[in-house]
């Protein structure tokens, strides 16, 4: 099998999809790489650094001919970019990286109506053999660590608590909001640079693992009960409950000098937790970071993509944190990527294996159709109904 990785087409994407490391275990297993030129130059990997490990350099026409694409975003993360890659794909082609399947089903099944054969990594089971394909986990936890670098940066005060011949200083008040893989980093990288930190999440089970970061946990009198998913993921819940949940949270929000967002639901538009009438309370100079930008955002007054003031209050709205740190994510990326790759190819890809739970879980479209139930329900589809003795939709 070809397997092929472009330059990314999303505006500003500095990532790639295989490093040079990653190449090797490819070449390996019989897998013949090639690289569009300069694909890995914006993250520090240069085009004979793939040479070394085995891959073969070629143009963008020459990629997209491959059997097989890899990609950090495309489809629905694909951006504006988007749009010109789907016309040199063909019937038959596999395509696997960030798609976005959930909240750009439209874009999916542009890829479908091509033939492809899409995989989303989005979708990779939260089961013990999946952790080292967990594209979302590896991201996001890039993402809280340099969210509070960028919150201290910007703060006109120092972090830690000092004591100096002319007084001492106390410690910002730091809260995290949301203890997923980005909320948790959030929180060490912050106790780590010396914060009075806090943090809140609505399942009630993260209390252990944020104290065990040496962080305080905010519990709020409301009723969380059903408020996991089985994946463990936040849950959706109704607006009565975000309502009392703003409502409280607001003071908390007040005496902090430092707030990082991070609440975020598959597939849809993230839930306010910080009104704009809770930014109005902070002191004037504190900074909120908003790393569910890209879903709407958490804060009320954010605007994704920008960095705003809101009666003195720095609000920041990054839409795509692990693009600013290359290097490093482009390894843990290209370490998912292909160690699922393999994964597949062990599984006999291009055939696909329906009986395993990785692939059918991240199978989003085949012979020109969505089949992803999930997917197909966004894209307001009908189920697929399955035929005697074969699998379900997936």
């Amino acid at each position: 099998m070809k397997v092929a990785v472009a330059k990314e087409s999303f505006p500003d994407e500095r990532r790639v999809a295989l490093v040079p490391a990653a190449v090797k275990p490819l070449v390996k297993a019989g897998v013949e790489v090639v690289l569009e030129a300069g694909a890995g130059t914006s993250a520090g990997f240069t085009d004979e650094a793939y040479r070394e490990a085995g891959a073969t350099i070629a143009t963008r026409d020459e990629v997209f001919a491959a059997d097989c694409l890899l990609a950090v975003r495309t489809c629905g993360a694909g951006g504006s970019g988007w749009a010109s890659d789907l016309c040199r794909l063909r019937e038959g082609q596999i395509l696997i990286g960030s798609c976005d399947p959930l909240s750009h089903p439209q874009a999916c099944q542009e890829a479908a109506d091509r033939g492809v054969t899409l995989f989303a990594l989005e979708l990779v089971p939260r089961i013990t053999r999946a952790q080292s394909m967990d594209v979302l986990s590896s991201m996001a936890n890039i993402a809280g660590y340099r969210a509070v670098l960028l919150a201290a940066t910007a703060l006109p005060r120092v972090v830690p608590m000092m004591t100096t011949a002319a007084g001492t200083i106390t410690a910002s008040k730091v809260l995290i909001l949301g203890a997923g893989v980005a909320g948790l980093q959030a929180i060490a990288t912050a106790k780590r640079l010396g914060g009075q930190v806090q943090a809140y999440d609505v399942r009630p089970a993260v209390k252990e693992q944020v104290q065990s970061l040496g962080a305080k946990f905010v519990e709020l009198d409301l009723e969380t009960g059903s408020s996991e998913t089985a994946g463990g993921y936040a849950k959706a819940m109704g607006e009565d409950f975000y309502a009392r949940q703003r409502e409280q949270l607001g003071r908390i929000v007040a005496e902090s000098d430092i707030v990082v967002s991070t609440a975020a639901i598959p597939g849809k538009a993230a839930p306010i937790l910080v009104t704009r009438d809770a930014v109005s309370k902070m002191r004037a100079g504190s900074v909120v970071v908003d790393l569910a930008a890209e879903r709407g955002g958490n804060c009320e007054a954010t605007v994704p993509g920008e960095t705003v003031v809101v009666d003195g209050v720095t609000i920041m709205g990054p839409t795509n944190l692990a693009s600013d740190v290359p290097f490093h994510t482009s390894q843990l990326y290209a370490r998912n990527i292909s160690t699922y790759l393999l994964h597949l190819l062990k599984l006999g890809l291009p055939e696909i294996a329906l009986e395993d739970e990785i692939c059918r879980d991240t199978l989003v479209a085949r012979g020109g159709q969505l089949v992803h139930s999930r997917v197909r329900e966004a894209a307001g589809l009908p189920p697929i109904q399955a035929e005697p003795s074969q699998p379900a939709t997936v």
